[in-house]
């Protein structure tokens, strides 16, 4: 018989809301239904937010979600409403702001708020065990409590609502003011270095994050002042991070975090948006570096993602559980008896001295693998070659990882998300740009035309989809990151058609998100939905902040296609966060590299000509990084090219156009020098 669904998340398609419908909880999606059902009942909104792959989502959903007692005080003092945070940002950014204005706490996930009637919280936390320990009440006392307080105290709640409510607006409004100064540039640097942790790499205390928007300033401050310190802080937190547990040793992909300082023991969760900017970082860093170790980490996390999160149409899908069969970590875990077994003899000790099965057990009594000597370091210790080291692991992996995959493996949220895929594309496009994978190119190709085809209804962007389905207006960071992908997709292959698709994004932008009083962009469009609150976020949090995407975004498009409109939209957007940047530089670094091309203009690359010849320049130009470069190869028979490019015709087998701004050299028909001109 098929199985009984509860409640209304049964018609849901979000993996995350249809692990709740077997919830003796009446649980409510967002939407009209919900909210006019506590109007009219006067009853307090119970708003819960997770994701499928969210561990403490489990945990609570467990100890009281499927407590029938629970359920019952739920169902009698609250209207219940799920929402995935993946799905509703939009939601999420405003009530984890609010949670932090009303405990003045960090958030998290599950995020736990009690609303009025019409949406504004009064009382919030995270996760809330089912009897009370850790300094938290119970569950199922605290809901009849704020009951009573919702009831008995309405005055109370709503002076605090209005006194919310203004500092929200204030919040999401910051002010225009002159143009940052170029000081910011050296302060963000100075900052980083602060915040450096000498001995692990990464920065700060733990639970620690990977936070790619940072390492990537600090490889583009290197390649354009030769602080040799600021390469040095970005690469030794990239190996560190890639020979920890954080990185998957067998398969590749990285986890959410590491619990511990040491990049040892993750929360075992892997996200798609983790990985795309990850691996366009290990791309950079290769090209930085010529480390080939930063290559292969991006090539085993191309793998992965390609192999493990692609779906037959073409779509990323958005994640991996940090759970299996009902335990965190299980999947990735062993026992050190189990790896002897499995490895022929002289394999073991190689790779028990690795990752650490001569020590004592990691995690919960099991191994998770974690370098502890690294192949370079062993071979010193054996008098062996390290390539020697490096093949005895790899032929390790292979029977590992076969036993692996018969394990139960962890659940796959399926959903494809617009933004998501975006930075897979984004990180796919840059690894083969700079590491020449084919096959990456025609993967980000296919997440690039999957969206097109089933994302994009109407002239206008959808955020989510599955089970055949496109659903929710798309937000500031599906256009951002969007845009961005597409530029750099735009330089490993070109297709006059992405071009054109990037233009439609850039005028949605202009034309429903963009502030055109004070400036920047706001997280949701002009049609959206009345929410108590429109964001306009400027921080970069777990994802690269949408404003600093689509400034960088805005800017390089409107070079490359001479469009003032684009520039100025972007200058506008930096100028209005320019406070914010001085206030708080390492938390808007995504901003600080917009603005520092607006300072420094980048070089635009146009080549010209036959298929072969562009090719092969344009494989010389994509060696060194170089940030501040953009090259386009653009075939002689292109077709629909806008007159910017169009004028930049093709002469003989290849020519180059190189312009800074509105300044355009004479063309180069010879490969050497133009390397010559570029430096």
């Amino acid at each position: 018989m098929p199985e009984q669904k509860n409640n209304r998340l049964a018609h849901e398609t979000s993996p995350y809301l249809l692990q709740h419908a077997d919830n003796p909880v009446d649980w409510y999606p967002w939407g009209t239904e919900a909210l006019e059902k506590a109007k009219a009942e006067d009853k307090p909104i119970l708003l819960s937010i997770g994701y499928s792959a969210c561990h403490w989502c489990h945990v609570m959903a467990h100890e009281s979600f499927e407590d029938k007692a629970t359920a019952e005080v739920m169902n009698r003092l609250y209207v219940n409403i799920k929402v995935d945070r993946e799905e509703r940002p939009d939601l999420d950014k405003i009530y984890q702001t609010a949670h932090f204005m009303l405990s003045q706490r960090s958030g998290g996930w599950p995020l736990t708020m009690f609303l009025t009637p019409d949406q504004v919280p009064f009382f919030g936390g995270t996760y809330f065990p089912d009897t009370p320990r850790h300094g938290l009440p119970a569950f199922r006392d605290l809901l009849e409590r704020i009951a009573g307080f919702y009831h008995e105290r309405r005055d109370e709640i709503d002076r605090q609502n209005e006194s919310l409510q203004s500092a929200l607006s204030t919040l999401f409004s910051p002010r225009g003011q002159d143009a940052p100064s170029s000081a910011v540039l050296d302060t963000v640097r100075a900052q980083i270095a602060q915040q450096f942790d000498a001995r692990d790499g990464g920065f700060g205390t733990p639970p620690k994050f990977p936070h790619p928007t940072t390492l990537e300033r600090l490889l583009r401050h290197h390649a354009h002042t030769d602080d040799d310190k600021a390469r040095y802080m970005a690469c030794f937190t990239l190996e560190k991070m890639a020979r920890g547990g954080l990185h998957d040793q067998l398969a590749g992909g990285f986890c959410r975090y590491s619990v511990d300082g040491q990049w040892m023991i993750p929360h075992f969760e892997k996200m798609l948006y983790d990985n795309g900017p990850l691996l366009a970082l290990y791309a950079q860093a290769y090209a930085a570096t010529g480390d080939a170790y930063f290559a292969r980490v991006a090539e085993r996390t191309a793998h992965w993602a390609v192999e493990t999160m692609q779906s037959d149409e073409g779509g990323f899908y958005s994640a991996l559980d940090a759970d299996s069969e009902g335990e965190e970590g299980r999947y990735y875990v062993w026992d050190a008896q189990e790896v002897r077994d499995l490895l022929a003899p002289e394999l073991y000790p190689v790779f028990a001295r690795v990752y650490g099965l001569d020590r004592p057990p990691n995690f919960e009594g099991k191994w998770h693998l974690h370098t502890f000597v690294t192949p370079d370091e062993l071979a010193g210790e054996t008098q062996t070659d390290p390539a020697t080291v490096e093949a005895m692991l790899e032929a390790a992996r292979e029977p590992l990882l076969a036993v692996r995959g018969k394990r139960v493996p962890p659940g796959l949220d399926d959903k494809i998300l617009t933004s998501w895929n975006a930075l897979m594309i984004r990180g796919l496009a840059v690894a083969a740009r700079h590491l020449g994978g084919p096959d990456w190119a025609a993967a980000a190709t296919r997440a690039l035309d999957f969206i097109r085809q089933h994302l994009w209804r109407d002239g206008r962007l959808l955020a989510a989809y599955k089970n055949g389905t496109a659903r929710l207006p798309a937000y500031l960071d599906d256009h951002a990151y969007l845009l961005d992908a597409i530029l750099e997709l735009l330089q490993v292959r070109w297709r006059s058609a992405d071009l054109t698709f990037a233009r439609e994004i850039a005028e949605i932008l202009l034309a429903h998100f963009e502030d055109h009083e004070e400036g920047g962009f706001y997280f949701t469009a002009d049609d959206h939905e009345s929410l108590i609150q429109r964001p306009k976020t400027f921080a970069d949090e777990s994802m690269p902040s949408g404003n600093g995407v689509a400034a960088l975004a805005l800017g390089r498009l409107g070079h490359l296609l001479g469009e003032p409109r684009y520039l100025e939209a972007a200058e506008r957007t930096v100028r209005l966060a320019a406070g914010l940047m001085d206030q708080a530089p390492m938390a808007h670094t995504s901003l600080i590299t917009a603005f520092e091309e607006q300072l420094y203009l980048p070089k635009l690359v146009i080549l010209r000509g036959d298929p072969p010849a562009i090719t092969s320049w344009h494989e010389r130009l994509s060696v060194d990084y170089a940030p501040r470069r953009l090259v386009f190869a653009i075939p002689a028979d292109a077709p629909d090219l806008p007159e910017a490019l169009a004028a930049k015709a093709p002469k003989g087998e290849a020519v180059a156009y190189v312009c800074t701004g509105t300044t355009c050299s004479a063309p180069v028909t010879d490969p050497d020098a133009l390397l010559e001109q570029l430096g």
